[in-house]
């Protein structure tokens, strides 16, 4: 249900990378989560450039249901965003672990990483 080769946190959203001796990762939310947001129609996101803090708000995912914030899993610079989703947000629900991802992140720490959740503890604290 959960890739094995993500982290995760809490908040729902996944981290994927970084590749060979990058720091770079890709970010986005959980099939779960899209699911509980149901059909999303307005995507925000951080701009190209800009440092966000570990925890914090970086955007927002709009859906019918409701607006929910978008975190920051880990600390860094953001170097680039899904353009795709400013015309199709429904991506998010489409393709969650796929095509629509968020953004990609220069990790401040690469350590920060072994912090997040793996799968199997992701699955548990959704199904608690």
């Amino acid at each position: 249900m959960f890739p094995d080769d993500l982290r995760y946190t809490a908040e729902h959203e996944w981290v994927r990378g970084p590749e060979g001796d990058g720091d770079v990762v890709r970010i986005g939310i959980t099939d779960y989560a899209q699911e509980q947001l149901g059909d999303i129609v307005y995507v925000s996101l951080p701009a190209v450039g800009e440092q966000v803090e570990e925890g914090a708000s970086v955007g927002e995912l709009e859906s019918t249901k409701s607006v929910s914030d978008v975190y920051a899993p880990l600390s860094g610079e953001v170097v680039a965003v899904n353009e795709a989703l400013d015309d199709h947000p429904e991506m998010v629900n489409a393709e969650a672990f796929g095509a629509g991802w968020l953004f990609e992140l220069r990790l401040a720490d690469p350590a920060a990483l072994d912090g997040l959740l793996d799968a199997a503890a992701y699955q548990a604290g959704v199904e608690s």
